[in-house]
């Protein structure tokens, strides 16, 4: 005769529901880490669990060395320092309601789906407002997206003209140029990168230079299609890259430092589930709160931040 089985101390959903989050937060963080370019590249600043909308770094004046003559007093150096200010209002959520059906008759892949979907959404979108912060690369104005300051591709020094199909494709000469740019600035030589679209890649790859075994010492360039580095600069191609403005858009090509600009989190790449009683469907919401500014990109706003970061206009 079978007995009946009441099992009073079994792990549910409901008793195990703080366990599902955490499955779901670590494949999305883990994601969204893989997927950052630029952010990875730039100055951040942790505020999480801290209170406030605004950060204020300040932004010194740099000072400059006085000869010191016999019997004199020292010459003193004094300046009004300014500041940057970084608001903290970019809210960004990515949301699905996965319905009971779904959840039963769905392969295990469709989660791994979601939270990689969601890593890459968050990821794209923080690399896109950073990014955009090169609008104001070469001194311009940081809300137009004509890039009104940036050079083309080709020599590096003729002006981009929005709309005009005056970019080329990058050039050796073009690269060279911007890197003096920064040492012209003071640019620090460690922590500069170089932002490219895939069109440039594919342009960098053509060019025996950075390919050939007899200038960078292996073949691996060709076999893999790495790109490497160049003159010491790191390379980055992203498809995230910036697009000017107008009929004729051309692709934008971004050689930085570090400290041209800042991301603050202040709150993380989190994720939470709630079961909707309603709907007979679990709400899966992955959402991050951060603020970008540019510290060191527009060459107007003083010697203490002259610019650290140059554009250049390419072809699509």
């Amino acid at each position: 005769m079978a007995t009946s089985f009441s099992p009073t101390n079994s792990v549910t959903v409901t008793t195990a529901e703080k366990f599902i989050p955490d499955i779901w937060s670590d494949e999305i963080v883990a994601a969204y880490k893989k997927n950052l370019v630029l952010a990875n590249l730039v100055m951040k600043m942790n505020f999480k669990g801290k209170k406030g909308d605004t950060i204020h770094i300040p932004a010194p004046t740099r000072g400059s060395a006085t000869a010191k003559a016999a019997e004199t007093a020292v010459t003193l150096i004094a300046a009004t320092e300014s500041e940057v200010q970084v608001s903290i209002n970019k809210h960004y959520e990515y949301s699905r309601l996965i319905e009971d059906i779904v959840e039963a008759q769905a392969l295990n892949s469709m989660r791994q789906f979601y939270t990689s979907d969601a890593g890459y959404a968050l990821a794209r979108q923080v690399d896109t407002d950073l990014v955009q912060l090169g609008r104001s690369a070469n001194g311009g104005t940081a809300g137009a997206a004509a890039y009104a300051a940036a050079y083309v591709g080709g020599d590096g020094t003729t002006a981009y003209v929005a709309a005009s199909n005056n970019e080329s494709a990058l050039t050796d000469a073009a690269i060279r140029r911007t890197i003096q740019r920064l040492d012209d600035n003071d640019t620090p030589m460690d922590n500069r990168f170089f932002l490219i679209p895939p069109s440039s890649r594919n342009t960098l790859m053509g060019l025996a230079r950075y390919t050939e075994q007899a200038f960078v010492g292996t073949g691996d360039a060709i076999r893999t299609g790495e790109i490497g580095n160049l003159y010491g600069i790191p390379v980055f191609t992203s498809s995230n890259a910036d697009t000017t403005s107008g009929s004729n858009a051309a692709r934008v090509c971004l050689m930085g430092h570090k400290d041209a600009m800042v991301l603050v989190e202040q709150v993380g790449v989190r994720s939470q589930v709630q079961y909707k009683q309603e709907y007979l469907a679990t709400l899966f919401t992955s959402d991050t709160l951060y603020g970008v500014a540019a510290l060191r990109s527009a060459a107007s706003v003083g010697a203490a931040k002259s610019s650290s970061m140059f554009a250049l206009a390419v072809p699509a």
